[in-house]
């Protein structure tokens, strides 16, 4: 029954799918050469991306190998509760677009560490813009290229190498052009993405009813929770195996809102899409993307519960295992894929490459962006033309995804790389979103606060992950943010200086006012999610 490869008809769908996306960005990428001497426009598509093209983009760039391959990994082991992730990100976006955007936006922000030097100062804004390249590079970018050359060697045969290098190339040719470019191929890759992630997601709710003697999809999801209950939980108890992974309560009111807050709203990678819109359309963005969210387990998580519920009752016992005999949960979506027919399998590895080099290429852009806006135009040429800044950002944009080719064979011994992931990214979590909420929202929180607060965020974290080895990762940034927000604050009011800080920022209740539209859009989001957890919980 499995079949391993691809047959000439998937290669066809593929080739369509390449060539829609390579032509398409080629056509934005002539049609405005702006984008080859303009820095703004090069770097944030300035005033060009539509709410769709934002949204789009988004979640296109959220949306890779780690979800796919990670997600739908940690759905095989541990349930629907990994779906927390994506449904507390869409909550996330809302407290973005309401709170955060304005204060950007108003004070003309393009890059975060640029931020970071308005509000406090250049040694903050240096030492943060190094800790987020390195994260990028060595975490963000080399987990995309290791997950997502895994996913296509297992679909396709294609040697690990080829994979890797094929994945590079294709990302390096769409993120050349600029973010123009990449925002506005991101809507062709969100339509691959969801109609290639749905088609296995069917196929894989057909399996389970068809093996259990049910009849068409919705009895496949029945056989689901009838098979698995345990995995139909959204909050697990402290007596759960999976309780460190995701602790409780603390996914609804806890560490979560650290994870999803830094990362939608403090997070180049990310806020780059938003920032170079208005704020009626940049909210506009968000909200769709909202609504994406909403949508994504049952494209990511599903698929890989029911690989579980399969796998339980005989089936896949060779292909879940690694060479050495023990059962790799992140095998679970790439299994799925190669049962697929002819042509439909080709447009779910177009999805699931789609999702791969959009991140790569969202990625790679904002790698650029830091460095050349906020290292080298800083530090090497201050008086860098519009043409040597976009000339520095496409070198480092190759020079980054080489990098991460090189190094992504080494995590081959990870179990499940999301969580991986998560757990080296919140090492730094905690104290960058401390820095950026008190210098949203408190004047007085001053410079030497936000320097101590960036560097102490490495050290506490590690000091927690091995003098507390038993505290889930999620808490443990809980307890980091709380730590470094006492610290910054102590130190603040300690500073005289502090009750007449120039650099706090203005913010008044009028920033902060909502659309009918928009107010809505949020309620039904609400609604949703307080529902799924309800029914789920």
């Amino acid at each position: 029954m499995n079949n391993t490869g691809l047959l000439p008809l998937d290669y066809l769908v593929f080739a369509f799918y390449f060539v829609i996306v390579a032509g398409y960005g080629y056509y934005i990428y002539q049609r405005k050469r702006k984008a080859s001497a303009d820095t703004k426009d090069f770097f944030l598509a300035e005033g060009s991306l539509t709410w769709w093209a934002i949204g789009a983009s988004l979640i296109a760039s959220n949306i890779s190998a780690e979800q796919f391959i990670g997600m739908s990994g940690s759905g095989f082991k541990m349930g629907l509760a990994i779906s927390t992730y994506e449904w507390m990100a869409a909550a996330t976006l809302l407290v973005v677009a309401i709170f955060f955007l304005p204060i950007y936006l108003k004070n003309k922000i393009y890059t975060m560490p640029q931020f970071l030097l308005q509000r406090y100062d250049g040694r903050v804004s240096t030492v943060m813009a190094v800790f987020w390249l390195l994260l990028y590079v060595f975490v963000n970018l080399t987990s995309i290229l290791y997950l997502g050359a895994l996913a296509i060697q297992t679909i396709s045969g294609i040697p690990f190498w080829t994979c890797v290098m094929a994945l590079s190339v294709f990302a390096i040719f769409i993120t050349l052009g600029g973010m123009k470019v990449i925002g506005y191929t991101d809507v062709i890759q969100v339509f691959f993405l969801i109609l290639g992630g749905l088609a296995t997601t069917y196929l894989a709710l057909n399996l389970v009813s068809d093996h259990f003697g049910g009849s068409g999809m919705w009895d496949g999801v029945g056989l689901l929770r009838q098979k698995a209950p345990e995995h139909f939980h959204m909050i697990f108890s402290p007596e759960s195996e999976h309780y460190k992974d995701l602790p409780g309560l603390a996914v609804l009111i806890g560490g979560m809102w650290i994870v999803n807050l830094n990362y939608w709203g403090c997070n180049q990678y990310i806020t780059q899409r938003a920032l170079g819109a208005d704020l009626k359309t940049a909210r506009n963005g968000l909200l769709f993307a909202g609504f994406l969210k909403l949508l994504m387990p049952v494209i990511v998580v599903l698929p890989g519960i029911a690989a579980y519920v399969l796998y339980k009752n005989g089936m896949f016992q060779q292909e879940m295992l690694d060479a050495a005999g023990t059962v790799k949960p992140d095998h679970a979506y790439p299994v799925l894929l190669n049962l697929l027919p002819a042509g439909l399998k080709g447009l779910s590895f177009a999805a699931l490459t789609a999702a791969i080099v959009a991140s790569l290429a969202g990625k790679a852009n904002s790698i650029a962006t830091i460095f050349t806006l906020d290292i080298y135009k800083h530090f090497f040429k201050k008086d860098a033309t519009e043409q040597d800044q976009v000339k520095v950002g496409r070198y480092t944009i190759v020079v980054a995804i080489i990098i991460g080719a090189l190094v992504a064979p080494a995590l081959k011994s990870l179990d499940q790389g999301f969580q991986y992931i998560q757990e080296y990214t919140g090492f730094i979590s905690p104290g960058v979103f401390a820095i950026f909420i008190m210098g949203f929202f408190w004047k007085r929180t001053t410079a030497n606060a936000a320097l101590v607060g960036a560097i102490l965020a490495i050290p506490l974290s590690v000091a927690l992950k091995f003098g507390m080895p038993e505290l889930p990762f999620i808490n443990r940034m809980g307890w980091v943010f709380i730590i470094i927000v006492v610290i910054m604050g102590i130190m603040s009011i300690l500073d005289p200086k502090s009750k007449d800080n120039p650099k706090g920022l203005e913010v008044d209740a009028s920033m902060f006012k909502l659309n009918t539209a928009f107010s809505i859009g949020a309620i039904i989001i609400c609604g949703v999610l307080a529902a799924l957890y309800t029914v789920f919980w």
